[in-house]
């Protein structure tokens, strides 16, 4: 196998750039380790789940770990380990133990939906993730056994607690905010911030999935949210970090934690996107809601040089669209899941 070195000048790393043909700078990869997850949350799957991709089909440990290697020595400087729920995979902490020490990459991080975070949160401080995303809807136990089919909130909250006792910051919640089920709920989220030092991110609901109950009547719009927690309490704007990534973040005075917005639909931050996607079987996305995939797997198992690899990379990146194009007259829909896809 041919191994792609990082340009380096003594010990001291080259800043290598990867943009596409709109100039945008890409160095954020989402990484999708399994399509398999513990919930069943309605706008993602169907109660008896999606149909497993397969062990075969399904990218070994070692593959993407070379992937991540060529990817971080052309650029990417940031990855994030996704699922389904990557904590259910087997040896998901070793992997990361292992693509946390690629030379070149300034940091990894997790989304995951809480279940297993209270088991697994020691061991991934230990290992050097110092940041993770929890999807969380509803902070009422009866809305959760409904949204994801499974009575686990306490499960998820004992492991938002035990990673903040062990160092975690920030935490996110990542929360998408359904009309009719969770809107009458915005405000005890964002209180949640007063005390605690959360990242409260609200998420409009998004047409992603065949087959998923999704309607524009059940989104809402981030101004509309941001209007409902206004009229209790005044928003002030905070510095915009590298790591808030597309959400608008605001505080209220005095608290321990901030509020954010992502606002997918109403105000697309495409313009600013910096990300590429690798889903769980192998296949490259350059934009989430684009049915345009590249075929990684196939070539990784066709002996192919890293070289190669990194070409492909690269053709991808350069193939970005400019926008989601998810208003075309029409809205548009992805038809993966976010399962299959990579939250």
């Amino acid at each position: 196998m041919h191994r792609q070195p990082i340009p380096k000048r003594g010990s001291v790393f080259f800043e290598m750039k990867l943009k596409d043909n709109f100039h945008r700078i890409i160095d954020y990869l989402r990484i999708s380790v399994t399509d398999r997850c513990n919930l069943r949350c309605r706008y993602c799957m169907p109660e008896a789940g999606i149909p497993s991709m397969g062990h075969g089909s399904i990218m070994r440990y070692e593959e993407i770990l070379r992937v991540a290697r060529v990817a971080v020595g052309l650029g990417i400087r940031k990855i994030r380990v996704t699922g389904g729920e990557p904590l259910v995979r087997r040896g998901i902490t070793e992997f990361m133990r292992q693509v946390i020490q690629l030379p070149g990459l300034r940091e990894l991080t997790l989304t995951t939906n809480g279940v297993l975070l209270e088991e697994k949160a020691q061991e991934l401080y230990d290992l050097g993730v110092r940041r993770i995303n929890v999807s969380l809807d509803t902070l009422t136990r009866e809305k959760f056994a409904h949204i994801t089919r499974r009575d686990l909130l306490m499960t998820v909250m004992n492991g938002i607690q035990k990673a903040s006792e062990v160092g975690f910051y920030p935490i996110k919640i990542n929360v998408v905010a359904i009309r009719g089920f969770n809107d009458d709920e915005i405000l005890d989220f964002a209180r949640i911030t007063e005390k605690h030092p959360l990242h409260v991110r609200f998420i409009e609901y998004m047409p992603i999935g065949d087959g998923m109950a999704w309607s524009a009547d059940c989104s809402i719009s981030a101004e509309e949210i941001r209007s409902v927690i206004q009229r209790y309490r005044p928003l002030e704007p905070v510095a915009h970090y590298n790591s808030d990534g597309p959400a608008q973040m605001f505080a209220f005075v005095g608290a321990a934690g901030r509020v954010g917005f992502i606002s997918s639909l109403s105000n697309s931050f495409c313009n600013s996107c910096n990300r590429l996607r690798l889903t769980a079987d192998g296949k490259l996305r350059n934009c989430l809601f684009s049915d345009e995939e590249t075929d990684l797997l196939a070539l990784l198992r066709s002996s192919a040089t890293d070289e190669q690899v990194a070409e492909m990379l690269t053709r991808c990146i350069r193939s970005k669209p400019a926008n989601h194009l998810i208003h075309t007259g029409r809205i548009r829909t992805c038809h993966r899941s976010m399962s299959s896809i990579g939250g």
